[in-house]
């Protein structure tokens, strides 16, 4: 379990204490008659749109777990209580997607987006759905609806999303999707490789060669697909130290990767 996903789940537990503390957890004095509601338990939600909230983020946080289970399992309790709660049929969407129940999958995104059809984070999530399931021209309107929500935190994230589904069929309008997602955000994970790798094809080896290495740097270590990159790039460049010492770490970090194995075919294409 990595530290990242343990602190998502910390995260989401303590908002969810915090919000139970702040419900009138008193028991109150038992009436008389007959016909008196019972009391509510300590903690107990009454309302039902709060218990969907609540819920649908525990199950978002058991997915970013890998426990995919119990994610599900807190979906399905989220819509019992409300089943208008549109992030729930987002979550259930991706739950769906990691079991690769596709069609599931499709109809929770559809019925999320019936009910909320300005809810970015649906809008990019659909659009993902659809990109990796060979429908890669659709999905590029999905993304562009969530970044035309004016409230949406994360557009970079989803021009980026837009520029790697397009990549190998429209590398040219992949290209402004990457462009704009670094203008938003210049350290955005997703789209400095992806982008480098089009410039590098292109011939501009000198910006390329700036988005590997502010990759690089993001990162603990590089990985077998930014070192061959940018080895790849210094060839062009002329520069055999620079390539050599590449060759080396990849060769030492990576010895059974396929790009090692390009590097000793002498495939640089």
């Amino acid at each position: 379990m990595t530290n990242t996903r343990i602190a998502l789940f910390a995260a989401v537990a303590a908002s969810l204490i915090a919000g139970c503390a702040a419900q009138d957890t008193s028991v109150p004095e038992r009436s008389h008659a007959p016909d008196a509601d019972p009391p509510l338990t300590i903690g107990e939600v009454k309302d039902g749109h709060t218990r969907a909230k609540a819920h649908t983020d525990l199950a978002a946080a058991y997915y970013e777990l890998g426990n995919i289970g119990v994610a599900l399992e807190e979906v399905r309790i989220a819509l019992t209580a409300d089943s208008s709660y549109a992030p729930a049929y987002n979550v259930q969407g991706l739950v769906r997607m990691e079991l690769r129940d596709n069609v599931a999958a499709e109809a929770s995104f559809r019925r999320g987006l019936s009910l909320a059809p300005g809810d970015s984070d649906l809008n990019h999530n659909y659009g993902w759905f659809l990109c990796q399931n060979g429908r890669e021209d659709q999905s590029v309107q999905w993304f562009m609806n969530a970044v035309r929500n004016p409230l949406y935190g994360t557009p970079s994230k989803s021009h980026a999303a837009a520029g790697r589904c397009l990549q190998k069929a429209n590398p040219v309008e992949a290209s402004r999707h990457f462009d704009r997602a670094l203008r938003l955000d210049p350290y955005n994970l997703q789209a400095l490789l992806p982008y480098a790798e089009i410039l590098y094809r292109r011939g501009q080896l000198q910006q390329a060669k700036e988005l590997v290495g502010r990759f690089n740097k993001l990162l603990p270590d590089p990985t077998a697909e930014s070192l061959w990159l940018a080895l790849r790039i210094e060839r062009k460049l002329g520069d055999r130290r620079a390539e050599t010492s590449l060759a080396t770490q990849l060769r030492r970090r990576f010895p059974e990767s396929s790009e090692y194995q390009s590097l000793l075919h002498g495939n640089f294409n």
